[in-house]
């Protein structure tokens, strides 16, 4: 039977519970004629159906007898017909708990004021159970279990056991000490992805410090930001890229392997700060995430979201600055399995496939678009994967249909969690898949718990949105000196069951489902996730204010295919200055990352505003490619079949009638996951290799052309561009 919704006016928020349900069941039993009546209720904007699935007599024991009562033009009627009452399955159903919380509260207590917790299976205290080590304890145990064992391979760099990596971590951990490095220290360490980066990220842990991954690829000015305001004195880094930090004014040490000094003492405790790593910046201004180890150990020590195993192979390929390397690097080597070190640069389809079928990786993780690009052109490289996780951004479920289909007894989790609860705060074992409903982001793992939470810090029921609140042993310190930022999404427990405890306000809007899976609903702010990476467009407009060419600016994201693109509005500081939105893009590539640089820049007259004054982001609407070449350059016509057919292929990835041999791929809207798109289908389409990071120093197409005509030029033929 379905249920009728009888609405409550927002008044009678401040009614007792009891009566509110007892004078549903009436109505409900008197329009029905069965005792086994669902109830709905609601005040103001929010809607609970209860399923207690137990006798409610008892609670109208003490209601008052008399009839009549109306409230919005229900005739709200208690007494004896509530008595023999039951409850069957509603539309949305909530459990016998919350109904008993509900009674259990005072008479006169208004249900707004009642806490409803979260449903059963919802862990809602730390597990006393879990593992706290220190994570380069952790790493030592199996150097001495198993010590010749291979912890680390890379194709280019050979591999390190877990005896050779600890040795080498240990000697590099002395010289830091000889620097003065000092117990909780933030430690820089820059260098390509290798074993030696790997030790050095282990020695710093093993010095009592904790580390700064800096990924190479960003701006010397941004490497340099981001070690002073971290607060950076010692960098370890590989020699080729020691130029990189001339602006830093860092003690520079050369990461090169180091005998163990006899003696050392490694110290370290489990609440000591393990890392940091930075997230976009609302103010403009990135924060830096301060994560002790014992955040992470809950992470990937025995967890009971995944059955890591010592034979298991992960594969190393986010951005070492980016918070899902903290799952890649210390899952396998605090468990004894071997981790596979992707070549430097950004992953490219192809190579990305051959590595996983070469070095028969079985546990991977993927941002969420590479994964919807990677199960398109490469399911078959997933043959021998035993664990894929996605993250980073909603799943396309069509995606997760093709791989369950094709692979139905692989375990596919759908990780959820920001980078201030350290890397994954729920997971969902995806077993099925509705294409067209979005794929749940779980329960919360363990040593974590949630709350939904309304505006006024009351937690809702299943069915209803609210704030995801999240905390446990995974949670951040908070952000690396500044106390007013930490104090304002770091906040206290507001049921109280926890003394002392904090939750994170994510900022995330979230629906619980019945059994406890949550669903994710949107932001409650502008912050936006582009490939994976959380961004701030006011960190972008703070950066872009900056140019004395621009007067003003707006940064909006907009729906893109797979994914969102960042769109930069600017206004003139002068009339006539050419290619402006030309300019500012060199200019912004100097400084920031490349998920920060917006994919358009869009020069308009002014910033549009609301009768407020605040600026109207509305107002602004995603540039219309199809009546202009997004481009900046004048049209320049391909001259022969390979620049012709690269003209072609891009104006099918991004949707655009032209291109030109002069146009910049990434001045078109290209981005990573675009480029290794395009890359893949050049190796698909012609039998042409070439690395990602090739390609990133020919982004044009005239560029990319004469590369490719000297390959059939060379001995080293089509595949002269690999690196």
């Amino acid at each position: 039977m379905g249920v009728e919704p009888v609405r409550l006016a927002p008044a009678a928020a401040d009614l007792p519970f009891r009566e509110i349900l007892a004078a549903f069941v009436a109505v409900m039993h008197r329009r029905t004629g069965s005792d086994h009546v669902p109830v709905r209720w609601a005040t103001g904007s929010i809607t609970v159906a209860f399923t207690p699935l137990t006798t409610l007599g008892d609670l109208a024991e003490g209601l008052p007898e008399a009839d009549g009562a109306v409230v919005d033009g229900v005739e709200l009627v208690t007494g004896p017909a509530l008595r023999s009452a039951t409850m069957s399955r509603p539309d949305v159903e909530l459990t016998a708990g919350l109904v008993g919380q509900a009674a259990l509260a005072p008479a006169e207590q208004p249900v707004a004021t009642i806490p409803f917790t979260g449903p059963p299976g919802v862990p809602d205290e730390n597990d006393s159970s879990l593992s706290h080590g220190c994570l380069h304890h952790m790493v030592g145990e199996w150097a001495t279990r198993t010590p010749e064992a291979v912890a680390v391979t890379s194709e280019a760099d050979g591999s390190l056991t877990f005896q050779e990596l600890t040795e080498q971590a240990e000697g590099l951990a002395q010289r830091l000490r000889e620097r003065g490095v000092r117990e909780e220290e933030v430690v820089g360490v820059l260098a390509e992805r290798s074993p030696r980066l790997v030790a050095g990220l282990l020695s710093v842990l093993n010095a009592g410090a904790a580390y700064l991954a800096l990924d190479p690829e960003s701006p010397p000015e941004r490497l340099a930001a981001l070690i002073r305001q971290a607060g950076v004195r010692v960098v370890l880094s590989d020699r080729a890229l020691i130029s990189r930090l001339a602006e830093s004014g860092a003690d520079v040490v050369p990461l090169e392997p180091s005998a163990r000094a006899p003696g050392a003492e490694f110290v370290g405790a489990p609440g000591n700060l393990a890392y940091v790593s930075y997230t976009s910046g609302s103010t403009g201004v990135p924060k830096a995430v301060a994560v002790p180890h014992s955040a992470v150990t809950r992470l990937v020590r025995r967890p009971d979201w995944a059955d890591f195993q010592r034979n298991d192979v992960f594969l190393q390929a986010a951005p070492i600055a980016f918070d899902a390397s903290t799952l890649e690097l210390w899952a396998p080597l605090c468990n004894g399995g071997r981790l596979v070190l992707f070549p430097p640069g950004r992953p490219d389809l192809s190579r990305l496939g051959a590595t996983i079928r070469d070095e028969g990786v079985t546990v991977l993780w993927l941002t969420s678009g590479l994964f919807h690009r990677f199960v398109v052109a490469h399911l078959p490289d997933l043959a021998g994967v035993r664990h894929l996780l996605v993250g980073g951004d909603v799943v396309d479920p069509s995606a997760a249909a093709r791989l369950l289909e094709a692979y139905p007894d692989i375990e596919f989790t759908n990780g959820y969690g920001p980078t201030e609860n350290t890397t994954f705060t729920t997971c969902a074992r995806i077993r099925s898949v509705d294409p067209d409903a979005p794929l749940p982001i779980g329960v919360p793992i363990r040593g974590s718990r949630v709350l939904v939470l309304d505006p006024d810090l009351q937690t809702v029921p299943p069915g209803i949105a609210g704030e995801l609140y999240a905390g446990g042993s995974g949670l951040a310190r908070g952000y690396l000196g500044d106390p007013a930022r930490t104090a304002n999404r770091f906040v206290p427990d507001p049921t109280g069951r926890h003394p002392g405890s904090r939750l994170y306000r994510t900022g995330d809007m979230v629906r619980a489902r019945p059994d406890g899976q949550l669903d994710y609903l949107g932001r409650l702010d502008h912050q936006v996730k582009v490939n994976g990476y959380r961004v701030e467009p006011g960190e972008v407009e703070n950066v872009l204010n900056q140019n004395p060419a621009v007067a003003g600016c707006v940064v909006v994201a907009f729906p893109a295919r797979n994914g969102k693109e960042l769109v930069g509005y600017l206004v003139a500081e002068d009339e006539g200055q050419g290619d402006l939105a030309g300019r500012v893009r060199i200019w912004l590539r100097e400084r920031l990352p490349e998920h920060l640089v917006p994919s358009k820049l869009v020069v308009i007259d002014q910033v549009p505003l609301t009768t407020a004054g605040k600026v109207d982001r509305a107002a602004l609407r995603p540039p219309d490619d199809s009546l202009s070449r997004p481009s900046p350059n004048p049209y320049v016509p391909p001259v022969g079949f390979v620049q012709r057919y690269l003209c072609e292929l891009w104006a099918e990835l991004f949707e655009i009638e032209q291109v030109g041999v002069e146009d910049d791929f990434f001045e078109l809207g290209g981005h990573s996951l675009t480029a290794a798109e395009f890359l893949d289908r050049l190796q698909s389409d012609r039998g042409i290799q070439v690395s990602a990071r090739t390609f990133y120093l020919r982004p044009t197409v005239l560029e990319l052309a004469e590369l490719i005509d000297s390959f059939d030029a060379s001995p080293a033929g089509k595949n002269g561009g690999t690196p």
